[in-house]
């Protein structure tokens, strides 16, 4: 039993789970048991990284969406049932490959004693036996030769059995791999995802001494339209935007949901100039386009972007990267919203 469970079951046990439930309805976040998961490490602190993401959350104003409480468990406790889910699959496959290799020591030592059997058959028949001593051989050698071609089949048949039952486990393993690492609203790569591509292409910048860039990107007013037509039709737009950027990214990009509306583009092999000229046709290409309102077909205006670009540099850390890129993005938000901003931008740290 661990320390959480020891509190939940004392006497203040329940305070703890109505006070946990009192902050779910407090930011507007439905009971369910994936959201009580969250809120009650949050009331128990013991989470770091999840307190502070939830601090932050609420310190900002932002709302919490469906989609949004979705991304909180998914970022800091979906991926423990995918480790369960990875262990148990990995117990499978080495239970059907000992089961498999005992069946080929097995078939090592019949074919052992079938050569045997041949080769003792091979010498008496050069002795010149007798009609009787020959159909006697030659049964014997039937049986043997009968009980190899049945121990083979059996032994294909586990082959086939096995292998079936490996390719289902790789192709399971695979979609869980999958869906732990995207976005579940957008489809787009999540932030455990995004975290696990820029340390590695961190790494490749450097031994190839190649160019990245990295983008960030944050739907202006983003709350008020969430205010203003409602959660659905905020998911519509975060939807949209991470269309957007798929249609502006190359295949070696990596386009991911960074956190509520804020976006990422990781950018290897690209110059700062070049990521700048992309970065600006796709702000233009979201500024451009007019939503209309799925149920409604209400107009729901324009849709605007603020981005912030920072480039590699030789003693950069992931965090230190992120760190650069994220005050582009926020100096594009105190300069007046909808532009582009790089870490070469001289008006950076202007108020």
């Amino acid at each position: 039993m661990t320390d959480q469970d020891i509190l939940l079951q004392g006497p203040g046990g329940a305070n703890v789970a109505q006070e946990t439930l009192e902050l779910m309805r407090q930011h507007g976040v439905p009971p369910t048991s994936a959201n009580y998961e969250v809120w009650l490490a949050y009331r128990l602190g013991r989470n770091q990284a999840l307190r502070e993401a939830l601090d932050a959350r609420i310190a900002s104003g932002q709302a919490f969406s469906t989609a949004d409480n979705a991304q909180i468990h998914e970022q800091f406790f979906t991926g423990l049932g995918a480790s369960a889910q990875i262990v148990l699959a990995g117990e499978k496959i080495a239970r059907d490959l000992t089961s498999v290799v005992s069946f080929l020591r097995e078939a090592e030592e019949k074919s052992g004693d079938y050569g045997r059997t041949l080769e003792s058959a091979a010498t008496d028949l050069n002795r010149g036996l007798g009609p009787d001593q020959i159909r006697q051989i030659v049964s014997s050698l039937a049986a043997a030769t009968l009980d190899m071609a049945n121990h083979n089949q059996r032994l294909n048949e586990q082959l086939r059995s096995s292998t079936k039952e490996i390719d289902t486990l790789r192709h399971s393993l695979e979609s869980l791999r999958v869906e732990s690492l995207t976005d579940s609203l957008t489809g787009l790569a999540n932030r455990r995802m995004f975290d696990e591509t820029l340390r590695m292409r961190i790494d490749e910048a450097r031994a190839q001494r190649s160019e990245l860039t990295l983008l960030l990107c944050d739907i202006d007013h983003f709350k008020r339209f969430n205010d203003t037509w409602g959660h659905h039709t905020g998911d519509q737009i975060l939807r949209f935007l991470a269309s957007a950027m798929q249609a502006h990214a190359r295949p070696d990009f990596l386009v991911a949901r960074y956190g509520g509306e804020e976006f990422a583009i990781i950018m290897p092999r690209l110059s700062a100039r070049v990521a700048l000229q992309t970065a600006e046709t796709l702000r233009e290409a979201i500024q451009a386009k007019r939503l209309r309102r799925r149920s409604t077909n209400e107009d729901l205006g324009q849709v605007t972007v603020s981005i912030g670009i920072a480039k590699l540099q030789s003693s950069d850390t992931p965090a230190g990267l992120i760190e650069r890129a994220d005050a582009c993005l926020y100096a594009s938000k105190r300069n007046g919203r909808n532009q582009v901003t790089t870490d070469a931008t001289p008006v950076l740290y202007v108020a």
